[in-house]
């Protein structure tokens, strides 16, 4: 059996001839590899882009429709294969094995579901909804007849909820009852309830029952999924979309201002995110691939449903978390399922990695092949921890750069193609162009030798985001105004001797201590580097003498005791890393650090407590471990 239209290079010097052939002729390659996708007509110009404006536009006249790609081209000869494999929260419950020719059914039926509640091509749906297979169902079920989806993660606060319907001007909202991550009963309806008193566009809510919690019904917006369904035929042919309408909205999280609502379109979205998922992980027929992330987020937008399923891969699912019923519940799926590809974030890694090691050994992980970063830059204790621990040295590491508004992976490692080498994502995949710049705004040229810069793209690529909803000036401002004609990506990195990037972390993370401009990931990466700490975070406070100093606060592993000759260890380790200066001030030991979902850390709320502010912390909804604040803020130095 042949993965349906390969893209993949399976050679370092098939790499570096697809990489030359995408700097000589974008447009000539990228219709190449379109070429391999289903389309009801052929785009009449592949190209066409203004970095001033900033306006880019890829396979224009093109018609096709995403879900045809996704799953009607797989069932002729791929049908019966399983696309989605679903783990719940509770391991006693049952593990759901959905094939292409069953996703497709359900699919085309809640198509119809949509369409019998009045929403139309260009419409905007919120889906918030909890990790369950019909979450994946309501977002192709959109792309299937031109509507819009928003997914919101079922975490977000009634006030995210509502700022983000608003700004999208979502029509209907797909929700549940509620579910549980863990032993938590999150009431995903009652949040919704209260959202929704402040988003007059809403019309309809349909309500998917999952579990056995009780729940209001509003009479006359609220209506079961269930009964929906059992209305609506199963046969809905696909709507006919052109490459650059739009396909998804997703806000960017962790703004305490309006969200932005990063738009994603059809055609190059489709052609980056499949592109990449088969070449960076160069999964075979056979294989078995996870992706840790929650679909609310773009990861799970590109590489639990979209990426995977245009490749006719198996792809799964999980409702919960990695601590519940106990820190082995990854690499237990790992084994039940045997898992080939497994593709996670560094914030999780270095959880894991604290706890003991017997919850790894306790299961069978020898059917891992290829394993995957996301989300930030691992840091290599981690990194090794990782390499060592879960591949035991034989699965290669893609450590993948890309953002929300890249829609792809932009920078990595390539399984069996490059050698994975830790805390560098390494190489640029073929049509993406970074250059680094210097604090001038002038490009940097790479001769040979370790160069340091803001990293931008100077070139468009298909996957990449077209614009903000609704405010495409911010869009121009945010991305396109710090470098002329250059994508910025607001992150710096280096290139060392042999032309491999390191991402270093954002650069508007900046602290002024004493008149010094101190980025943060820099003396975070220098703290991580002592051997007995898992994690860092570092924020700014208030100093008589220095204006701010650096407060860090510091996770260690968890055989390893506190001690105030650790932390001048640590402080001694930055110092001769990263320079007297960047030697933080004060040292908290902590358990956890609070993080949204998407693994983000959650600096306004460090920050606060580094100042001595521990009362009010403002909306901690988001957080996935809200119970920590406390625990900082009552040991705060």
């Amino acid at each position: 059996m042949q993965i349906p239209n390969d893209l993949r290079f399976r050679t370092r010097e098939a790499y570096s001839e697809a990489y030359k052939k995408s700097m000589e002729n974008p447009e000539e390659f990228w219709g190449a590899v379109a070429e391999k996708f289903k389309w009801h007509k052929k785009w009449d110009r592949v190209l066409e882009w203004d970095f001033e404006k900033p306006e880019v536009k890829w396979f224009q006249g093109g018609k096709l429709n995403i879900t045809e790609n996704c799953l009607d081209r797989h069932l002729e000869q791929h049908g019966e294969k399983t696309a989605i494999i679903w783990e719940p929260n509770n391991p006693k419950d049952q593990t759901l094995h959905i094939s292409y020719k069953e996703l497709h059914q359900r699919v085309t039926q809640f198509a119809n579901v949509l369409k019998q509640n009045g929403i139309e091509k260009g419409d905007r749906v919120c889906i918030y909804m909890p990790m369950i297979p019909e979450l994946a169902v309501a977002m192709l079920a959109c792309a299937r007849i031109g509507a819009i989806h928003a997914i919101v993660f079922a975490g977000f606060s009634v006030k995210a909820i509502a700022k983000r319907i608003n700004n999208a001007g979502c029509k209907m909202l797909i929700t549940a009852n509620g579910n549980y991550r863990g032993k938590k009963y999150i009431d995903l309806k009652g949040i919704c309830d209260e959202a929704l008193k402040e988003t007059p566009s809403i019309k309809t809510v349909i309500v998917y029952k999952h579990g056995d919690k009780d729940f209001q019904m509003k009479e006359g917006r609220d209506k079961f999924w269930r009964d929906e369904v059992n209305k609506a035929k199963t046969e809905c042919a696909a709507q006919i979309m052109d490459a650059e309408d739009p396909l998804f909205i997703l806000h960017t999280s962790g703004s305490t201002g309006t969200p932005k609502g990063m738009v994603h379109t059809i055609g190059g979205y489709m052609i980056g995110t499949t592109y990449t998922f088969q070449n960076v992980f160069q999964p075979d027929p056979n294989d078995v691939y996870w992706c840790t992330a929650d679909i609310g987020w773009i990861t799970g937008h590109s590489y639990i449903i979209y990426g995977p399923l245009s490749a006719g891969a198996t792809t799964l699912m999980f409702e919960g978390i990695p601590s519940y019923p106990d820190y082995g519940r990854f690499w237990e799926i790992v084994e039940k399922n045997k898992i080939t590809h497994f593709y996670t974030a560094p914030t999780a890694i270095r959880s894991l990695a604290t706890q003991s090691l017997d919850y790894v050994k306790a299961h069978d992980l020898s059917s891992l092949k290829v394993l995957g970063s996301v989300g930030e830059p691992i840091n290599e204790e981690a990194w090794h921890w990782y390499n060592e621990n879960i591949g035991k040295k034989n699965c290669p590491i893609v450590d993948t750069w890309w953002q929300t508004e890249t829609g792809a992976i932009m920078i990595s490692t390539m399984a069996g193609i490059n050698q994975p080498k830790p805390r560098f994502a390494t190489l640029p995949l073929p049509g993406v162009q970074p250059v680094l710049m210097d604090d001038n705004g002038k490009e940097i040229k790479y001769t040979g030798k370790k160069v340091r810069g803001r990293l931008a793209i100077k070139f468009p690529w298909p996957s990449m985001a077209r614009t903000i909803w609704d405010n495409h000036e911010r869009y121009k401002k945010v991305y396109f105004t710090e470098f002329k004609g250059k994508y910025s990506s607001g992150d710096g990195a280096y290139i060392d001797e042999e032309g491999d990037y390191r991402i270093t972390g954002r650069v508007d993370d900046v602290i002024i201590v004493s008149g010094h401009n101190l980025e943060t990931a820099p003396v975070e990466n220098a703290i991580n580097e002592h051997p007995k700490v898992s994690e860092s975070a570092i924020v700014g406070f208030p100093h008589k003498i220095k204006g701010k100093a650096l407060y860090a606060y510091v996770i260690l592993y968890s055989k390893e005791d506190a001690s105030e000759e650790l932390k001048k260890e640590i402080k001694e380790l930055v110092s001769k890393l990263q320079g007297p200066i960047a030697k933080p001030d004060k040292i908290q030991f902590v358990t956890d650090l609070p993080k949204t979902r998407s693994a983000k850390i959650m600096r306004r709320i460090l920050r606060k407590i580094a100042a001595g502010e521990t009362q009010d912390f403002g909306d901690t909804s988001t957080l996935v471990n809200p119970e920590v604040v406390k625990e900082i803020a009552d040991h705060a130095l």
